[in-house]
């Protein structure tokens, strides 16, 4: 499954996540500056965040609470290894009920459990991105 869109309609790839995934663990897979943060934003937006979502570069993860409880915004882009990952308590938020949103996955490969769903941004112009399930 994939979804060609503009950067201005975030809002129909997002509405295109929540209708399709199978699982609340989502994994965004893409180059830097693919436009994984962005769509993530645009996904705590309809999840019914009010705060405005930031990137968790440095702290590696951002905890926001919605009307319908807790969204997790990890970017691990800057650990060494999963070591890193492990001492944060990275299991405990991927066996909640919480929706878990997690940028740079493959740094994390082996502690990731099936029920996760791969998402692969690929660009395809200055404002035009492809998003594939994989």
């Amino acid at each position: 499954m994939e979804l060609t869109y503009r950067l201005q309609e975030l809002d129909v790839a997002v509405d295109y996540i929540l209708k399709n995934t199978k699982s609340k663990t989502l994994l965004f897979y893409g180059e830097m500056g693919a436009g994984k943060t962005t769509l993530i934003k645009e996904l705590v937006k309809a999840l019914g965040v009010h705060d405005v979502a930031s990137s968790p570069t440095f702290s590696l993860v951002n905890h926001y609470e919605s009307d319908e409880g807790s969204v997790f915004h990890f970017d691990f882009y800057r650990i060494e290894d999963e070591t890193e990952a492990l001492d944060m308590g990275i299991e405990d938020y991927l066996e909640s009920e919480s929706w878990n949103l997690i940028e740079w996955p493959e740094k994390i490969e082996n502690l990731l459990g099936e029920n996760t769903q791969k998402l692969s941004l690929e660009v395809e112009s200055e404002e035009i991105r492809k998003l594939k399930f994989c």
